[in-house]
């Protein structure tokens, strides 16, 4: 899962939603070093990728991009799960995704202290940009993969894979539902056993 995702499952503990923000850039045991609240969140950012990556219906979305994108179509996967989200999110809480984004932005100026050096370098454009809320649409979700192609020096083709989404449109977004509704659930519990 992307950005909104993992900061959606994290629930409403603001120092989880930190945490499982800067998750991958903590490595091995360094979550030990942070708070317990958001060593919490690294945890369940990286329960959250273990799932998702063993998933069949993950698996089948992949499925359909790796003969263009290789290994990077989990990535993209992952982007397009996040613009699903976006676009239904009021079928998954009923605070105003604009609101939602700009609580969260509001919330890492708040942070920025604790955030990776890599994160501190990144929010302003998060910000300026206004990626969370940019995944809501297609055009949206076509930067943000045009973003990732150049941050891949080209390499990843991703900026072309707006064409898969709009091809395989209601087949990303089924499988999308249907394996969010489970992640929600793995999300909740793992939670609880943290």
């Amino acid at each position: 899962m992307n950005f909104l995702a993992h900061i959606y499952l994290s629930g409403e503990n603001e120092s989880i939603i930190i945490g499982n923000f800067i998750a991958d850039g903590i490595k091995g045991k360094r979550y030990e070093k942070f708070p317990p609240s958001i060593a919490k969140g690294i945890l369940l950012h990286r329960g959250i990728d273990t799932f998702t990556d063993a998933h069949p219906t993950v698996h089948q979305s992949t499925a359909r991009l790796h003969k263009n994108y290789s290994h990077y179509s989990g990535v993209i996967v992952d982007i397009l799960y996040d613009h699903f989200l976006a676009k239904n999110w009021s079928k998954y809480s009923d605070q105003p995704l604009d609101e939602y984004v700009q609580d969260f932005y509001e919330l890492l100026r708040k942070n920025f202290t604790i955030l990776p050096a890599r994160i501190q370098r990144m929010m302003p454009y998060m910000i300026a940009d206004n990626w969370l809320l940019s995944y809501a649409t297609v055009e949206g979700i076509s930067k943000i993969l045009a973003q990732m192609n150049v941050r891949t020096k080209g390499v990843s083709k991703m900026n072309l894979a707006v064409a898969e989404l709009e091809e395989y449109y209601d087949e990303f977004e089924a499988e999308f539902t249907s394996f969010f509704e489970e992640l929600r659930t793995f999300s909740k519990q793992k939670l609880i056993e943290l």
